[in-house]
């Protein structure tokens, strides 16, 4: 049986791909986080409460693991990029550096990075293809450049010391699992944002910049399921792969459809345009072919089944008082 080191397992996509685990026999799971894992995760995984940073602690989770996905970071909505850029780039940083040195030192069977579709921020080919990141201009935020940097620690140690990697981009998680910050607006992922305002009837529904950007949203338990298949597949290795469903919609779009899905009237629709960041990709689209062709993986969940599975998960918080209005 193998060990597979899950860090940052407790955060929204690291869950996804601890369930997804823990639901194949062949793994057993070790978690790393600073924060402390819920209790279906403590039955179930050896867990690790450290600090990646440092050398030390990165070496002593990778001990004994013969995969690593490495998902630990600072990450967020559009404000995070630009409240936190030198923070995130220093941590962002630091942890790619301390656990592919831990990957190499320990000769792990694969390291998974898992980067992110911000590498892709100034993307001019769409859909865009893993290949355009030869083209692609460097991301201009701190948090894609460190995304992008961690990619280069990986294939770095690949060419020097021969560690086998896969590198794994996420395109717009949404799931259960990631909480509104009614407080903050744009510290959350848009997803979870809009329907927390849409649940608590804010009208009109408040959204950054024009509505025409648009994404590309994936739901968690896909993403899950599409970096355990590249970790585990002989495809995958040393090979990097958009993780993403397929279908381009508007902002404007998924705001009607979030708006439609916790059950307010379609007619009652409307839209108030706060001014947007410095840093906001008004296209997100990519290709997902080469998951498809070397991995035989595609997305499988709808887009209006996962939103209103979250929409589900989202209002019973509501209900138990869990969110701030």
């Amino acid at each position: 049986m193998n060990r597979v080191l899950v860090t940052g397992g407790a955060g929204t996509i690291g869950s996804a791909v601890v369930r997804r685990l823990l639901s194949d026999s062949r793994w057993e799971v070790r978690i790393a986080d600073h924060r402390e894992p819920p209790a279906w995760m403590r039955e179930g995984c050896e867990v690790r409460t450290s600090d990646l940073r440092d050398p030390l602690a990165a070496g002593s989770a990778v001990h004994g693991c013969s995969h690593v996905i490495h998902l630990a970071a600072i990450v967020g909505g559009i404000a995070n990029f630009h409240k936190l850029p030198s923070t995130l780039f220093e941590v962002n940083n630091a942890l790619s550096g301390a656990l592919t040195h831990a990957a190499v030192s320990h000769d792990v069977e694969r390291y998974v990075c898992v980067s992110s579709s911000m590498v892709f921020e100034r993307a001019t080919q769409f859909p865009t293809t893993e290949e355009h990141l030869d083209d692609c201009p460097a991301p201009r935020s701190a948090y894609g450049f460190s995304k992008l940097a961690g990619e280069v620690y990986a294939r770095a140690a690949h060419e020097e010391h021969g560690l086998r990697y896969t590198i794994c981009r996420p395109f717009n998680a949404y799931g259960p699992g990631e909480r509104p910050e009614p407080d903050e607006p744009g510290i959350a992922h848009a997803v979870p944002d809009l329907i927390h305002k849409a649940l608590t009837g804010r009208r009109p529904l408040e959204i950054f910049g024009s509505g025409e950007q648009t994404r590309t949203i994936t739901h968690v338990d896909d993403i899950a399921d599409g970096i355990v298949t590249a970790m585990a597949a002989p495809g995958g290795e040393n090979e990097d792969f958009n993780i993403s469903a397929s279908q381009e919609l508007t902002v404007a779009e998924l705001a009607r459809i979030i708006w439609e899905a916790c059950g307010n009237a379609p007619e009652a629709f409307e839209l108030a345009h706060l001014p947007s960041f410095e840093v906001d990709v008004q296209r997100r689209w990519p290709s997902v072919e080469k998951a498809r062709r070397l991995l035989g993986w595609e997305a499988k969940i709808g887009l209006r089944d996962g939103i209103a599975e979250t929409v589900t998960w989202l209002r019973e918080l509501e209900r138990d008082g869990a969110l701030s209005s």
